[in-house]
């Protein structure tokens, strides 16, 4: 990261200037600030700055419109959020209007000093990739990664970085994810990207069709084949090759597969002639492929070679804070493509979003979203417009988080807090729904240190 970044604070609060100035000088950063939002104005109207932190409130201009008067200028420019009145509203809308990140005070100046250094490598990328990406937006079905979470941030950063390489990626993570997205991010930021980039479910289809998919065939090589057909693997060539499902190949397939990454080319069904191929695989599995290997389901040696460099995506409850940025996107998205009117989502939405689990991930996201546009008679989603069993419910998954099983506590702890907030803290309503008395409710509240925060 280059060292004269340019770094513009902005806040009324002395104290809190003068700390963030120091820090910032003190990491080499060109830095300007100001206590006063229409000289940030100016300032903004004079020269172009990196990255902006800015307070949300202040008197005469606050940070929103600092936000959006950078939004109009630069776009490149990255905007990080300060503020000591943290809301869900607010939260949803500097994210809505493309803030990088949200921060709430009293904040801890490792964490400012990482989200700006995390914000200026985005941008020394933008720069540094502003051709590439400009023939990447012409492509039909443009790749876009919508993501604040730090994870998902240092995956895109790993994804650029591999890009160019051609080395072979092995992505997994739950069904919904964005498994896909990921293998075509990583191939219109490659030097194939002007190649083709093909795609195959391994588990949808028999042994045999799945071998004439990949592989193609000569004419007359079994009843019906009247002509010559080139498998996904031929036809990729000079491309990219997503492999979906791998784990749920036969194990007479990966032998073949292996042969054509080793060998670089392909045998036609019914054909004594190899082919060459020029081809970048990427697989992707929701399975733990190390229990395959274990038993014998999924071949070591092909293993090692697709898993030249792999890539975990977490699922959605794991980065909550993507949730309203996310649904704004797919809002804006179909909003367009139904050519309705919908702009905004409810705060009570978002905050029963927030509260969800999303067992389908990122795809379920977007198909509620997508449904709440379509019902949608006004300007905004509400709770009418979504999912029955969402509005009367929220379902909480038992998946592992870090590696650990959550406890019957555990779920016992959340389901209180739910049923409190469902109530609105009545705890007589909330000890009848539990089936336990006042005074045992009172005690778990007491236990699990919840009583502070569900006064009555």
């Amino acid at each position: 990261m280059p060292d004269n970044a340019k770094i513009l604070i902005i806040d009324d609060e002395k104290i809190a200037l003068k700390n963030l100035e120091h820090v910032m000088k003190k990491e080499g950063y060109d830095t300007t600030s100001t206590q006063s939002g229409p000289n940030a104005l100016k300032l903004l109207e004079e020269q172009r700055f990196d990255v902006v932190l800015t307070d949300l409130k202040m008197e005469k201009v606050d940070g929103m419109q600092i936000l959006k008067r950078c939004r109009e200028l630069y776009p490149d420019t990255e905007v990080i959020m300060i503020t000591g009145y943290a809301t869900l509203k607010s939260a949803v809308d500097t994210m809505k209007y493309g803030a990088f990140y949200y921060i709430s005070k009293p904040f801890k100046l490792d964490e400012v000093r990482q989200v700006v250094k995390e914000a200026l490598a985005k941008v020394h990328l933008k720069k540094e990739n502003l051709h590439l990406r400009e023939q990447i937006e012409t492509y039909q079905g443009k790749v876009k990664i919508i993501s604040q979470d730090a994870s998902m941030q240092r995956l895109l950063e790993t994804a650029r970085q591999i890009a160019p390489t051609d080395c072979n990626v092995l992505i997994s993570g739950e069904s919904g994810t964005g498994k896909e997205l990921f293998a075509k991010y990583i191939h219109y930021n490659s030097n194939r990207s002007q190649g083709p980039f093909s795609a195959v479910n391994c588990g949808a289809f028999t042994e045999e069709l799945l071998a004439n998919e990949l592989f193609g065939h000569e004419k007359g090589a079994f009843t019906g084949a009247a002509t010559d057909k080139k498998g996904l693997i031929e036809t990729a060539s000079q491309g990219t090759l997503f492999l979906d499902e791998i784990a749920e190949m036969p194990p007479s397939m990966q032998v073949k597969l292996l042969r054509v990454i080793q060998e670089k080319e392909v045998l036609r069904l019914g054909s004594t002639e190899s082919v060459k191929v020029d081809v970048r695989f990427i697989a992707a599995t929701n399975r733990d492929i190390s229990d395959s290997i274990k038993t014998g389901g999924f071949r070591q040696d092909l293993y090692f070679r697709l898993n030249v460099v792999s890539l975990y995506i977490p699922p959605l409850a794991e980065r909550k804070e993507d949730i309203p940025i996310l649904s704004y996107y797919f809002l804006n998205k179909y909003s367009t493509l139904m050519k309705k009117p919908v702009k905004e989502i409810e705060p009570e939405v978002i905050a029963l979003l927030m509260n969800y689990d999303f067992p389908g991930n990122v795809r379920e996201l977007e198909n509620i979203i997508e449904r709440g546009v379509a019902l949608s008679g006004g300007p905004s989603i509400q709770i009418a417009q979504l999912p029955e069993d969402l509005r009367e419910l929220s379902i909480k998954t038992f998946r592992k988080k870090h590696g650990k099983i959550p406890s019957l506590e555990d779920q016992e702890v959340t389901y209180i807090q739910w049923v409190m907030g469902e109530t609105g803290g009545n705890k007589t309503l909330a000890s009848q729904i539990l089936g336990i008395d006042r005074v045992s409710l009172w005690r778990k509240l007491k236990k699990y240190g919840l009583e502070k925060e569900e006064e009555e």
